[in-house]
């Protein structure tokens, strides 16, 4: 025997209710199948989901064409990060720079390498240090480092900084907008599994059994079969 099963995404959640809403509203008040109240409910919570769902993609959509650009951005400001800190280790290794100077900057003294710098997390982190850091210690009557001087520095950084703070705001939109989404789910859930109750219980007594599936089929009802069934042969 098939069985039935409610819808498991927001999308087959839609084509649920559009479909037991576009039926019922072919029917006259007196052959609705389910109360007229189940059907106002229905309408109601698909037009806030297709709503919601169509400004979840657009929220989606331009947080996609904005990472885009920034992703060109992230990758010049960490060159240039990852490039003034080598620059910097070079001067130390030469003596042009003192080596307990490299504390303004937060990196260590005895260690050469270059921070990593794989997220977008740590460019925030070490763009600052070196920018904080570059200006302690020219105050303090240091020759500034050149090529990249720290200003040129700050220009990319900054430019990164600004896409992503925006990408932490359309990333915060989209989140919220998938949230609205799946605060209805409950709702949706509910309204169709009444409507497939009285769907059922108004074709019972319909035979052949497939006839009777069909006929809820029409109204939106999905059914499943086991792997050890059989689909029913069509006559030829």
């Amino acid at each position: 025997m098939p069985y039935r099963r409610l819808p498991n995404t927001d999308q087959a959640r839609i084509r649920a209710l559009k479909m037991a809403v576009e039926k019922g509203e072919e029917s006259n008040m007196y052959d609705l199948i389910y109360s007229l109240k189940t059907l106002t409910e229905a309408r109601n919570l698909l037009l806030r989901m297709e709503g919601a769902q169509k400004y979840y993609r657009e929220c989606y959509e331009n947080q996609a064409r904005s990472s885009r650009k920034h992703q060109a951005n992230v990758k010049i400001a960490r060159l240039y990060v990852s490039h003034f800190i080598q620059v910097l280790n070079m001067s130390v290794l030469r003596q042009e720079i003192k080596k307990t100077h490299k504390e303004f900057y937060g990196l260590p003294v005895d260690n050469y390498s270059v921070p990593d710098l794989t997220s977008e997390a740590a460019i925030v982190e070490w763009g600052r240090k070196i920018i904080n850091g570059e200006q302690k210690r020219t105050a303090m009557g240091g020759l500034p480092i050149y090529n990249p001087t720290i200003a040129k520095v700050k220009v990319r950084y900054d430019i990164f900084i600004q896409g992503y703070e925006m990408q932490k705001n359309l990333q915060a939109i989209t989140n919220r907008s998938l949230e609205d989404i799946a605060s209805m789910r409950k709702a949706a859930d509910e309204i169709i599994l009444d409507i497939w109750n009285q769907v059922e219980q108004e074709f019972e007594h319909v035979q052949p059994n497939e006839e009777r599936l069909n006929k809820c089929r029409e109204y939106g009802v999905v059914y499943y079969y086991r792997s050890s069934e059989k689909l029913p042969q069509k006559a030829v």
